[in-house]
């Protein structure tokens, strides 16, 4: 991603290299995304056909979250507005009054993205049937290998030079610290200006040559491993969203894609052996998985600076988020925008540094909060580890968030927030948190208006709905528009 999206952006006179070795594996079960990477990918001026062809993509509406709040219960954090609003108000307080006097229905039946994922429907553009509503925003499940050699293909015929080989070793110098250079195992040596260090949970440049340091989030965040696998397609149909199911030590996250369904089970080895997790996930597959298990080790946090003298890190060398909203991708790319509008134009300078960690930190500890939300506001007591989780103290920041929302329905989005109003909303509410009262704007329609409205939002909502394409039929359009191209 880095490599590609700099290519593109850069001058002719900046040279990109990409050193990165085939020896070492990735993951490659599956990646879910949020919306922001169509930004990402319409930047680049990659076709939705062709990229969805090329990664074995499919559609992402929303999550859906299963068991979270109780044993049997689900919710969808769905993408998009909910509702539309009245006045100086958002639609939420509205619907928090009429659900207290019973004529609304649950929040759900106002948000375009849910409607439409549980109806296995789906289109792309403006809306069809009301001026009244927005566009739908969606995002992809892919093959995050695939996805890799897609963006590799365009970086390379862009003019990046890829270097196959394996760092053994940091050149740093001396008086400045900075690196100059990395040595490969076949004795070969690449220098640079300024270097993005991309090298996984090992960190060698930010953490292995510059110690920057790194910040344990793991007391809130308790998971601390995962074990994932890929399976056949059974007889459920292609749903359009990210499915996140609670286990007793943790969750199973679900990705459908073309070919395969990707799987993986997210636990705290403190509640759970390696073995069980194995078993738990096996036990719980669409279809005959296609691979080994694979297991995955790390620590919920990120470094104490991901922009430490000349050296910028992005994805797992950068940190590691729990990956419960699917922004591990979104990350890299936010870094990758990060870096574009402070690019150095010679030696880094301190005060461009700080701000861009400034900027990340407040980024990461705002997703963090999010996350920890879905552990904390839970019902669940089954278990040891979701005891853990719902007893546990939680960040000011987010329980500062709660208490607004306790207090009178208040939702703010600071500065550049990732999670919308919308997004907090369906959380706070899908986990049972219930405000106390609602804004007092929202009494000043009649309990006949608002009944009215409450069921208009809901009728314009069903009928975009109704008219759009069927799932399947989407994708089938999208590969034939892909194979036509």
């Amino acid at each position: 991603m880095a490599a590609a999206c700099l290519r593109h952006f850069l001058p002719a006179s900046w040279s990109v290299r990409l050193v990165e070795s085939d020896a070492i594996a990735t993951v490659g079960v599956g990646e879910a995304t949020i919306p922001q990477i169509r930004l990402f990918n319409d930047a680049l001026g990659i076709d939705e056909d062709e990229f969805l062809a090329a990664t074995q993509g499919t559609i992402k509406l929303g999550i859906e979250f299963n068991g979270w709040t109780r044993p049997g219960h689900r919710y969808m954090h769905a993408f998009g507005a909910i509702g539309r609003g009245l006045g100086l108000l958002e639609f939420h307080h509205y619907w928090l009054r009429a659900w207290a006097t019973g004529v609304a229905e649950p929040l759900d039946h106002y948000s375009l993205n849910e409607r439409a994922a549980y109806a296995r429907r789906m289109q792309r553009g403006a809306p069809r049937t009301s001026p009244h509503l927005l566009e739908m925003p969606y995002a992809y499940h892919f093959d995050a290998a695939l996805y890799a050699a897609f963006l590799r293909r365009r970086a390379e015929t862009a003019g990046v030079e890829r270097i196959e080989g394996k760092v053994v070793d940091v050149r740093l110098n001396g008086e400045t610290g900075d690196v100059t250079g990395v040595a490969l195992d076949d004795g070969r040596s690449v220098e640079g200006d300024f270097f993005i260090d991309c090298s996984g949970f090992r960190g060698l440049l930010i953490e292995g040559a510059l110690e920057t340091g790194y910040e344990d989030w793991s007391h809130w965040l308790l998971n601390n491993r995962a074990v994932a696998v890929p399976c056949a397609h059974g007889a459920t149909p292609q749903l359009p969203w990210t499915g996140a199911t609670t286990r007793d030590a943790g969750w199973q996250w679900r990705i459908p894609l073309q070919h395969r369904i990707g799987n993986g089970y997210v636990y705290c080895s403190d509640h759970v052996t390696d073995d069980e997790a194995v078993a738990t996930l096996l036990a719980n597959l669409d279809g005959p998985a296609q691979a080994e298990p694979n297991r995955l080790r790390f620590v919920s946090g990120k470094r104490r600076r991901m922009w430490n003298r000349n050296v910028v890190a992005l994805g797992l060398a950068s940190g590691f988020m729990e990956p419960l909203e699917s922004t591990s991708i979104h990350l890299v790319q936010a870094g990758i925008s990060r870096l574009l509008k402070m690019l150095p134009s010679g030696a880094t300078d301190p005060a461009v540094a700080a701000e861009f960690n400034r900027q990340s930190d407040f980024e990461w500890e705002r997703i963090r909060d999010f996350i920890i939300l879905h552990f904390k506001a839970t019902e669940r007591r089954d278990t040891a580890y979701w005891r853990d989780r719902a007893e546990m103290p939680v960040p000011d920041t987010l329980a500062a968030k709660i208490e607004l929302f306790l207090a009178q329905g208040l939702i703010f989005r600071e500065h550049e927030e990732l999670f919308t109003e919308s997004g907090w909303l369906q959380v706070l509410v899908g986990q049972g948190i219930a405000p106390r009262a609602w804004h007092p704007l929202a009494d000043g329609i009649g309990a006949d208006d608002l009944a009215r409205y409450m069921a208009g939002v809901a009728a314009m909502v069903e009928a975009e709905v109704a008219q759009m394409a069927s799932y399947d039929d989407f994708l089938a359009a999208t590969s034939r528009a892909a194979v036509a191209a």
